[in-house]
């Protein structure tokens, strides 16, 4: 498996006054819950109804401790969180904060994995991956076997990283 990507102009200038180009991910589609639960029934002992059933609850259940302000890690994967993010201005006093100045987010930190000599953590399900410019599989005539996932976030057009698509 490979991971596609495609060169992006910042609409930004670099400290030399230049719009560099940086690495995007490109998307060519989607898994949903249904694709994902026959997966899982292949892999174990479960139907794919049974699947469904568990992801719902799952949903269910890792909402109920997001509201209670607990973050929830599934091993292997990660943590989800909550965030307060200031959207408007801030107040002069401790006691005139209130959650209307923020939008409530939630967060996803992907799981990490330690080395064998217990230094460096890496993140679990960003290894080993392989990388390939999604331009190289067009034909001469720029028609090739890539249909972007019309549901994925629009590029900004912006370089950099961003969490959007996460």
């Amino acid at each position: 498996m490979t991971v596609l990507y495609k060169a992006i102009q910042s609409n930004i200038e670099s400290k030399n006054k230049k719009r560099l180009y940086h690495p995007r991910v490109v998307t060519v589609g989607r898994v949903k819950t249904e694709g994902l639960a026959k997966e899982v029934a292949e892999l174990s002992a479960l139907s794919p109804g049974d699947v469904m059933s568990t992801i719902a609850n799952l949903v269910t259940v890792i909402t109920r401790h997001l509201r209670d302000s607990h973050s929830v890690t599934l091993d292997g994967l990660g943590t989800f969180y909550l965030t307060l993010t200031s959207v408007g201005k801030g107040v002069e006093k401790e006691e005139d904060v209130s959650p209307e100045q923020a939008q409530l987010m939630l967060r996803f930190m992907p799981a990490r994995k330690r080395n064998p000599n217990g230094t460096t953590a890496t993140r679990a399900m960003l290894t080993e991956y392989t990388f390939r410019r999604a331009d190289s599989l067009l034909t001469e005539d720029g028609k090739g076997g890539i249909v972007p996932d019309p549901e994925s976030p629009a590029d900004s057009g912006e370089g950099g990283d961003t969490d959007e698509g996460v």
